[in-house]
């Protein structure tokens, strides 16, 4: 167990912008940060993190919180794993204090597998390093490749030793179980037998965006023509390969500070790139570029460059992936090398500076790439030819972005000699297409002209009673020290017995007047988590306490953190439609604090009356008449009262 000072230092040093901006491509919004939500799939902007406040907000999926509860949102780490990787982030020495065993058989079987293949990722490592074969094979095989020591410390390479079961005897040895040992993929377990799946071969952690190990790849270094070269975990819990990218945990923040990123195929791809010096570099590793993996990378930048070996055998087929980046709305550049080389031999056998001006010479434009590609094979063919410039539409086609297709309709015009206006027809058939086949797929058992009355949804009604409440603790957590000059309400009658309000202005904090009031008026919150927190936020303010917020917030249970990072943000929801850039300027929130307060307490005093009047009018009355004159007497003057709380709200707003 992590002690109390531990967190509290981590959570004093920790920066939410800093922390978040590992994992998400954040731009400055004012004093705050915007960028894409890491939880759904967007084109537009609905993420905010604020560094004043240190909390965040996804307007998209309603998740918000602090640089934890962030980490265990997108990583699905536990609390104790989210405060570790902070501290690991920020160089702080953990302090644990002694678990029971009752504790330890808490952790479920998740974190058995990421512990597993930490545990694996040292034991393939010190095997590389340390033992007779692992230098005389794995790493005589890497120094080939060209990489250095620092190179393979980096990337965690290992290998794993050539005996049938060494991998699994010994984790068995340490402790872990076979069962989880089965399930991440290193053991392979057949009746009374279990051996290494891995055994022979040279090891490339893969790891996700925070550095964790999720799974590996393996290479195997004989000729067994039976065997296949390179090998990847089974799909588990903790890995799946369709939402994983090799060298995302060293690639993200270069990635984001280039604001590109480079793609290629293979694992020694991304290593040479980085020994060379271009760290914003991931791998598919081998496998077919998928959605999800190009949100990952979505997540950091608008723009991906697409690398291909010179060697065009099967170009056209890996060149498909590019209408998928395209559907995700992001910017596609194409380049090959020379042929016989590719991305580790060219990287491997040039300069820093040959390397960049390279990529940066011929790095082309996805539309120019795919025509120069294509007209080769459509040489004096006109069907050919029609058929390249059919492929090039259903790409264009492809982009969410009607600007951006129109600017690439107009180059392949351009680059094939045709009229623009055939291409728009063209691609106006397709898209037309494709959207029947959407709402055909939606709605395939629709019969044609059904009539469908839609069935009446029920007004949802809005809890005012809630909404005012939420509003208290939003004051309290925002103005809550500030001092302030109110226009207090002191009641009174005249000589004929008619009730009225006389105005008079005292000073104090924000705090105090809306403890006052609500205790001169006997008002107790309803909302068992709004009691909880006005409780605690009048306690600290009534001690003398230095409130501040991202300090309060860090100390409450994770429901009610997310709670309160949900009131804090709600009202940073115009930042992200920019309203400046269209000249229309927001009122700052601050602006008339006196007035929201004195709105707020009137708008519950009011709301609590209008109950109050129904409650005695619903049981103090009997076939339309009041039982007890005097109720109605007191009901006269609960109405007169709201009259007057209604005249003087109409004069505060």
């Amino acid at each position: 167990m992590i002690s109390r000072s531990t967190i509290d230092t981590v959570f004093e040093t920790a920066r939410v912008e800093e922390v978040i901006g590992d994992f998400v491509q954040l731009k400055k919004s004012g004093s705050n940060f915007k960028g894409l939500s890491p939880f759904t799939d967007e084109r537009s902007p609905s993420f905010m993190v604020s560094p004043v406040k240190q909390i965040w907000k996804d307007f998209s999926s309603g998740k918000g919180g602090n640089a934890v509860t962030f980490l265990m949102e997108h990583e699905h780490f536990t609390y104790p794993e989210a405060i570790k990787y902070l501290a690991k982030k920020y160089g702080i020495e953990i302090e644990e204090i002694a678990q029971t065993d009752e504790q330890k058989q808490l952790a479920d079987a998740r974190e058995s597998l990421y512990l597993i293949n930490e545990y694996a990722t040292g034991y393939f490592h010190n095997n590389l390093l340390k033992t007779e074969p692992g230098k005389a094979i794995g790493l005589s095989y890497f120094k080939e490749r060209g990489f250095t020591q620092q190179t393979i410390e980096k990337f965690k390479l290992g290998y794993s030793l050539e005996g049938w079961s060494a991998f699994t005897d010994q984790a068995i040895k340490k402790g872990y179980k076979l069962e989880f040992l089965e399930q991440t993929g290193l053991s392979i377990v057949k009746q009374e037998k279990q051996f290494d799946r891995f055994k022979g071969r040279v090891m490339f952690p893969i790891l996700s965006m925070s550095g964790r190990t999720l799974g590996f790849g393996g290479r195997i270094l004989t000729n067994d023509k039976k065997a296949a070269k390179y090998l990847n975990s089974p799909e588990s819990d903790v890995y799946h390969k369709s939402k994983v990218l090799y060298g995302i945990y060293n690639a993200k923040q270069r990635i984001a500070k280039e604001d590109n990123c480079y793609l290629v195929e293979g694992y020694t791809d991304v290593i040479q790139f980085a020994q060379r010096g271009i760290s914003n570099v991931v791998s598919s590793s081998g496998t077919a570029l998928t959605p999800e993996q190009i949100r990952l990378v979505n997540r950091l930048t608008q723009n991906i460059t697409v690398l291909f070996d010179g060697d065009a055998a099967g170009l056209r087929a890996s060149i498909r992936g590019v209408d998928l980046i395209l559907e995700q709305g992001m910017n596609v550049k194409i380049c090959t090398f020379p042929e016989g080389e590719d991305p580790d031999s060219f990287a491997k056998n040039n300069t820093l500076d040959v390397l960049q001006s390279y990529l940066s010479e011929n790095a082309k434009d996805f539309i120019s790439f795919k025509a120069s590609l294509l007209a080769k094979e459509a040489v004096n063919d006109p069907v050919k030819k029609a058929d390249t410039i059919r492929d090039m539409v259903v790409s264009i086609s492809k982009i969410p972005d009607h600007i951006k297709r129109e600017v690439y309709i107009k180059e392949c015009a351009r680059i094939m000699d045709i009229s623009e206006q055939v291409l728009f027809n063209t691609l106006a058939q397709l898209l037309q297409k494709e959207a029947k086949a959407v709402s055909k797929k939606a709605a395939p058992t629709q019969q044609a002209f059904n009539v469908i009355t839609p069935k009446s949804q029920p007004t949802k009604k809005i809890d005012e009673l809630f909404e005012l409440e939420r509003k208290i603790i939003e004051i309290l957590l925002l103005y809550g020290a500030l001092k302030e000059d109110f226009e207090d309400l002191i009641l009174e009658a005249n000589d004929n017995g008619e009730i009225s309000f006389k105005p008079e202005i005292s000073s104090s904090t924000v705090f105090e007047k809306i403890y006052l009031d609500l205790q001169d008026d006997e008002i107790e919150f309803t909302n068992e988590t709004f009691k909880s927190l006005y409780t605690e936020i009048i306690t600290q303010f009534n001690q003398g306490k230095d409130f501040q917020v991202d300090t309060f917030i860090n100390e409450l249970e994770t429901e009610k953190a997310s709670l309160v990072s949900d009131i804090l943000m709600d009202d940073e929801r115009h930042a992200l439609h920019d309203w400046e850039r269209m000249e229309i300027y927001v009122k700052a929130k601050d602006s008339g604090v006196s007035q929201i307060v004195s709105e707020t307490i009137l708008n519950l005093r009011r709301f609590l009356i209008t109950l109050k009047i129904k409650d005695l009018v619903s049981s103090e009355t009997e076939n339309g008449s009041y039982k007890d004159r005097s109720v109605l007497e007191t009901v006269k003057d609960y109405n007169t009262l709201h009259s007057i709380l209604s005249e003087k709200l109409r004069r505060v707003v």
